[in-house]
């Protein structure tokens, strides 16, 4: 079984998602898959709840507890490679990582980013795409490299910016799109990469 380990920092409502679709669509039947454990930075993480309620592993490795980003994410690496995981999915994870901990999981690490990159990397991504002006806005699953919110993009999905938008409300519009692209763009990389049935 190809394990997936989810990095999280709130509510993780793309993480349940996830869940809900490895679930509901058999991914361990059809795709020798399935959520593993959910990791997250924040021990008040709500999403962490969820996750054990469907019977993942959980962890926490607090960011507070370490010096440097480095430590922090050397000691997160571990947690995450005690899942043996052949694909670790950030999903709503406020954390930079480091080029350390992306090289080690090279190939296999994969984020969500509510907006069309290149367009708005970084933080406040709807409260920028209204103040620029732009009609459409929207979310990306992109493999994940050392620079931030630039890897190679996987999936998109564009919304609408209709008049009158907040925040807020556009956020929410994109948030119902990125539930839907994540497991989607998960199912391809791993259909991309067929295991036997043993690994």
């Amino acid at each position: 079984m190809r394990r997936i380990v989810i990095l999280i920092s709130g509510g993780g409502s793309n993480m349940a998602a996830l869940v809900r679709a490895a679930r509901t669509e058999r991914w361990a039947e059809r795709l020798n898959a399935g959520v593993a454990a959910v990791i997250s930075n924040r021990p008040d993480a709500p999403g962490l709840a969820f996750a054990r309620e469907h019977g993942l592993a959980t962890a926490v490795v607090r960011h507070g507890d370490y010096e440097s980003r480095e430590a922090f994410d050397e000691a997160l690496m571990r947690a995450v490679d005690l899942h043996e995981p052949a694909l670790v999915l950030l999903a709503g994870f406020m954390r930079i990582l480091t080029p350390g901990f992306v090289r080690h999981y090279d190939g296999r690490l994969l984020n969500i980013h509510p907006s069309l990159l290149p367009a708005f990397p970084g933080l406040h991504t709807h409260r920028r795409a209204i103040e620029a002006g732009c009609r459409v806005a929207g979310a990306t699953v992109h493999a994940v490299t050392p620079e931030l919110d630039h890897g190679p993009i996987l999936a998109q999905a564009v919304v609408p910016v209709v008049p009158g938008d907040t925040p807020e409300s556009l956020a929410a519009r994109v948030l119902s799109q990125e539930h839907r692209i994540y497991p989607e763009a998960v199912v391809a990389w791993l259909q991309s990469r067929p295991a036997s049935r043993s690994g």
